[in-house]
């Protein structure tokens, strides 16, 4: 089946070239979905971006996004969506961390990286050595945890908000809008133990009802 999704044009070679500027902080790369991926090491983040800057054309830093694999020893991904406007294409690169060691801040290079390290230390904890502007950017004032780590608590927590009553922000516990994310991933027609509306139709009429008319039967 086609896709109409544009893909991100292809730029052959490229993984064999950047691996060869970069050296000994090349790790691994994949190409999948139409697109590349490297994962460096983690103390060379800084050099290899910058080379990809510099090098190869790769002039906007798009992302910084964190993934968590709670059972590995370096549980964190750090993940930089870089684009090069003038080639059309992107590239991700890939470094791993845990809970303590720091990541090297690219923000030298990339001043929006000030805010996007944000982002990533304060939903998945991951520290970014050089950053001098570290704070909490999308929880509230004060609060603990860091709420994109898979073992992060549902419950236990309060949320901040502004009361109108009060004229002051108030902490309250976390009202859950959700049944503690308990999703069963079964679709209610497919052996569900509740009856949807309407759906207690298919059992027919009860016993005395009356047969509905067919249509060539109604009387005109």
């Amino acid at each position: 089946m086609n896709n109409s999704a544009p893909r991100i044009a292809p730029r052959e070679g490229i993984i064999d070239e950047v691996k060869a500027a970069i050296g000994d902080a090349f790790v691994e790369a994949k190409h999948a979905a139409y697109e590349d991926s490297i994962t460096v090491r983690r103390e060379s983040i800084v050099e290899v971006l910058r080379t990809l800057r510099d090098s190869f054309a790769y002039q906007q830093l798009m992302e910084i996004a964190g993934v968590d694999y709670p059972q590995r020893v370096e549980r964190f991904d750090v993940v930089y969506h870089m684009l090069s406007v003038t080639k059309n294409h992107r590239i991700r690169v890939r470094v791993t961390t845990d809970e303590e060691k720091p990541v090297p801040s690219v923000t030298g290079l990339f001043p929006v990286a000030g805010w996007l390290e944000r982002e990533v230390f304060d939903l998945y904890g991951v520290l970014f050595e050089g950053n001098n502007d570290l704070r909490r950017i999308l929880t509230d004032y004060g609060f603990r945890g860091h709420p994109f780590r898979k073992d992060f608590p549902l419950s236990g927590y309060v949320e901040m908000r502004y009361s109108e009553e009060q004229k002051r922000v108030v902490y309250e516990p976390v009202r859950l809008a959700q049944d503690f994310r308990a999703f069963d991933f079964m679709s209610p027609w497919e052996g569900a133990e509740y009856v949807l509306p309407g759906d207690e139709k298919v059992q027919g009429e009860a016993p005395g009802a009356p047969t509905p008319a067919k249509a060539g039967e109604t009387k005109k």
